[in-house]
């Protein structure tokens, strides 16, 4: 076996395969090659060359969404983790596990005009759950913070950082390890959740509106008893966002579709008394301005680990998974008599009518793709959903409830996009389908530069020749500088990148010719790209009158 030098790289690598720590992202560099050749040469670990780092990151946090475990990123020194840094604000805010591993010089290196040289220590220190600082000497105390830091990950659910200093030379390597690393286990007190909730369920069983919001959420996680009893309650409303992965016929999933129209006497008329949310980040901007002017009595939140006061109106945060709550809360519960569910529904009917009619008279346009394409997805495959108007749209079209969606809304950048479905799709080894704008591909291009894509994955590539959202945003006027600044105007395609990286090539630029190709862009064998062309123009206007329509 060949193992580093340096005692150090030997302690972090002996530390990381007796934790279960085995898949490792390694971006090139020559400070990180003692621990290079020690991933790379030992067989308990799975080994990724990923050269760019803001790539190799979100191909790791793709990896650790799908597993729920820690994945590795490994880097060189300098500027090269700053790179990492979009990825572990993502992983922080959607609590995704990930174990950044830097290499650094030694402290009496850093500030003297040394090269490649940065302040590495605590650099992410506003969005990490730990920070490992190591010494440059194997110690025990060094073992405690390598240990701590791989474990809280796992257990806390988000980015941890262990900076490792190293002094040349840096390539030489050994047969046989020189150190007895302590393998030590941080001891977490997982508590019985034996809170009275007699007082909550009074309040609930005394309130006639009572709306749950669900955010983003894990497939398969809300066992069905709970998902019936609440769907099937007068009293309540569900509404589920395209990534809550819930799914039942009395649910809302089109929230914007059904409460954009509201006048102020909507609003008031449909304002909760109780509003209980689970799940993470909300896409609706329209349900968070709602909630936060007509605010509920009371809001109630379910999460093992943290609570976002979202609406201004926090007031019960239930440190528990929703399925060990609701199992203990809903037979404190009773049904209360009340329309709200039977107005919510004769409303959902009424605007699928308006829906359906609206769309029937469009042009082609981005609107036009998702309504072919949602439907279009192959059952229990996974669809990852790139941010701004991708996943605005993705909103308003129902979608079969055997596929799982995923998208980056921790932060709700377009940076990692293409990067994360890649790194998905290898974890979870499932058909999966990117869609994208153009701008997030072009901004993701390098996620396509790399060994590891499955022939599996596939990209529905929306052109319409800029940043689309920015026409739908206030402030819109057609000048030089919105064109230039704001939505980045481009006559770009992705088809030299299809060619470059081996990606079969379809187009489409109308109705006819994108469900002619999505047949065959599906029925491909190989990783594939569905290039389809829209109307710059019109897109905004076609959106915003759908709203206008629906009453």
């Amino acid at each position: 076996m060949i193992y580093p030098k340096i005692p150090l790289a030997q302690s972090i690598l002996e530390i990381c395969k007796a934790k279960g720590l085995t898949e490792i992202v390694i971006s090139p560099g020559s400070r990180n090659a003692p621990l290079t050749i020690g991933f790379a040469s030992n067989s308990a670990f799975k080994c990724y060359s990923i050269a760019d780092e803001r790539s190799a990151a979100f191909f790791a946090l793709g990896m650790a969404q799908q597993t729920g475990k820690p994945v590795a990123i490994v880097c060189t020194s300098g500027s090269a983790l700053l790179n990492y840094y979009p990825a572990i604000a993502e992983a922080f805010y959607s609590q995704i596990p990930l174990v950044i591993i830097s290499a650094d010089r030694p402290s009496e290196k850093i500030d003297i005009g040394d090269g490649q040289t940065i302040r590495q220590q605590n650099v992410y220190a506003n969005h990490i759950l730990y920070s490992a600082n190591l010494e440059a000497e194997a110690s025990q105390e060094n073992d405690l913070k390598i240990s701590d830091a791989i474990t809280l990950a796992e257990v806390k659910k988000g980015p941890v950082h262990i900076n490792a200093p190293f002094e040349e030379p840096l390539y030489e390597t050994v047969s046989s390890i020189s150190v007895n690393p302590l393998i030590s286990e941080m001891t977490f007190e997982i508590a019985n959740f034996d809170e009275d909730l007699t007082e909550f369920a009074s309040k609930w069983n005394n309130s006639t509106k009572k709306l749950i919001l669900v955010g983003v959420n894990p497939p398969n996680k809300i066992e069905e008893e709970f998902i019936n009893q609440l769907a099937n309650d007068s009293s309540v409303v569900v509404m589920t966002e395209t990534t809550s992965n819930l799914h039942h016929p009395n649910f809302v999933n089109n929230i914007d579709t059904i409460i954009t129209p509201f006048t102020n006497e909507d609003y008031k008329d449909f304002q909760p008394d109780i509003l209980l949310t689970f799940g993470g980040m909300v896409v609706s901007k329209r349900i968070k301005a709602f909630l936060r002017k007509y605010r509920p009595k009371a809001h109630w939140h379910i999460d093992t680990l943290r609570a976002y006061d979202t609406f201004n109106a926090l007031t019960k945060h239930f440190e528990v998974n929703p399925n060990e709550f609701f199992e203990k809360f809903l037979p404190k519960t009773k049904e209360t008599e009340s329309d709200y569910n039977q107005k919510m529904q004769e409303l959902k009917a009424f605007r699928k009518e308006k829906h359906d009619l609206y769309l029937s008279k469009i042009p082609f346009s981005d609107f036009t793709v998702f309504e072919k394409v949602m439907p279009s997805l192959p059952k229990k495959s996974q669809l990852q959903i790139s941010n701004s108007s991708a996943i605005r749209y993705a909103q308003l079209v129902d979608i079969d409830p055997t596929i799982s969606v995923f998208c980056n809304r921790g932060t709700s950048g377009i940076d990692g996009s293409t990067s994360t479905a890649v790194g998905a799709c290898l974890a979870s080894k499932q058909d999966t389908i990117l869609i994208t704008g153009d701008i997030s591909f072009l901004y993701d291009s390098n996620g396509l530069w790399n060994n590891y894509i499955p022939n599996n994955f596939k990209i529905i590539l929306l052109n319409n020749g800029g940043g689309g959202i920015f026409r739908i945003l206030p402030g819109h006027q057609e000048t030089p500088v919105f064109n230039t600044f704001f939505e980045t105007s481009h006559c770009l395609t992705g088809e030299h990148l299809a060619k470059m990286y081996q990606f079969d090539y379809f187009q489409a630029s109308d109705e006819a010719s994108l469900v002619e190709n999505l047949e065959t862009f599906y029925a491909s064998k190989n990783r594939s790209i569905l290039e389809v062309f829209t109307p710059t123009l019109k897109n905004d206007k076609i959106l915003l009158d759908y709203f206008k329509g629906l009453v």
